[in-house]
């Protein structure tokens, strides 16, 4: 009798595995899954500074293989804490960053030179006087204002081309030292050094976030290996493989870039690191074996504010990722 019982209950319950799975799928199925996971170098446990993108930081690492008892660490906030820029406390106008002494110095003497030179009729022109003495003063003061501009941008590493293209802004306070660490362009022992990211970069980000969807979407672990950190890749596998055994597959699509921009860039041991805060959307559901949506909508696009950390070798090479952390909504 107990036999007869429970042969239609294990029918039904091997149906509802086959509709579904024992184990409802994550309501978040992208890469990542909606977690933080993976490393950022020395600053895996300290928290990225804010952007526009992302006001109120980024959620703090659920798993990666740095461990935690490096040297200066005491927690994930313990260096950079939530909702703390790297530049509060810098004052109004220009930050320390841009504050370089030899800038100062320099734009210091051209101004005090040049201009107490041209007012007493002795400066760059050679002491002409009257209209000709006062045009002279225009073009100095031009000239003096153009080379200044471009004493900043170059030794404060913030050019142009940092804040064009792709959908991406400028952050001024991106490129730091580590927390602890030494004065930008100053690396020391265990610090890390200012890296500038360029428009290339830019757009090799916005593109690997793409590249990265589709091949999820494709379950292509060999593409994936191709763009992102073993350990990155290591993460997505076991996701891929846990939503095999419910029974499901995640399928994203119609994946929008909306803006994104600079937390902070920097340079350790022989690797180049960024840090981007990226918002875009996406059509993310979940299947069924027999196709069947069983979570998200086929319809309605979910807009996501993530930051990928992404690392390279300080000598050259592609862009690699190897971090996903979720931003924080307050």
């Amino acid at each position: 009798m107990k036999t007869r019982f429970l042969t239609p209950a294990l029918t039904a319950l091997l149906t509802v595995s086959l509709l579904g799975g024992p184990l409802a799928p994550q309501a978040d199925a992208r890469p990542g899954q909606g977690g933080s996971m993976g490393s950022r170098g020395s600053r895996t446990w300290s928290a990225p500074p804010t952007t526009s993108t992302s006001p109120f930081g980024a959620a703090p690492m659920d798993r990666s293989i740095t461990p935690r008892t490096a040297p200066g660490y005491n927690g994930y906030a313990a260096q950079t804490p939530y909702g703390t820029p790297l530049n509060r406390g810098m004052g109004m106008g220009m930050g320390t960053a841009s504050r370089h002494p030899f800038l100062t110095g320099l734009a210091g003497g051209i101004l005090g030179a040049g201009l107490f030179g041209m007012l007493s009729g002795h400066g760059f022109m050679g002491g002409v006087h009257g209209l000709f003495s006062f045009i002279g003063l225009l073009i100095q003061i031009g000239l003096i204002a153009m080379v200044v501009m471009w004493l900043i941008r170059r030794f404060s590493g913030q050019s142009p081309s940092r804040s064009g293209g792709s959908g991406f802004s400028l952050n001024p306070a991106a490129s730091g030292p580590a927390p602890g660490g030494s004065p930008v362009g100053l690396p020391g022992a265990g610090s890390s050094g200012a890296l500038t990211i360029t428009s290339a970069d830019y757009q090799a980000f916005q593109q690997t976030l793409l590249d990265i969807q589709t091949a999820w979407n494709q379950q292509n672990i060999p593409a994936l290996q191709q763009m992102a950190t073993p350990e990155m890749v290591s993460y997505f596998n076991q996701q891929l493989a846990t939503l095999a055994s419910q029974g499901a597959r995640n399928v994203v699509s119609d994946v929008h870039f909306i803006q994104g921009d600079l937390a902070e860039a920097w340079q350790e041991a022989g690797m180049d690191y960024a840090t981007v805060a990226m918002r875009y959307s996406l059509i993310d559901l979940t299947t069924n074996a027999t196709g069947q949506v069983i979570d998200g909508s086929s319809t309605e696009p979910v807009t996501i504010t993530e930051l990928w950390t992404f690392t390279r070798p300080s000598r050259g090479g592609r862009w690699l990722l190897s971090a996903i952390q979720q931003g924080r909504n307050s």
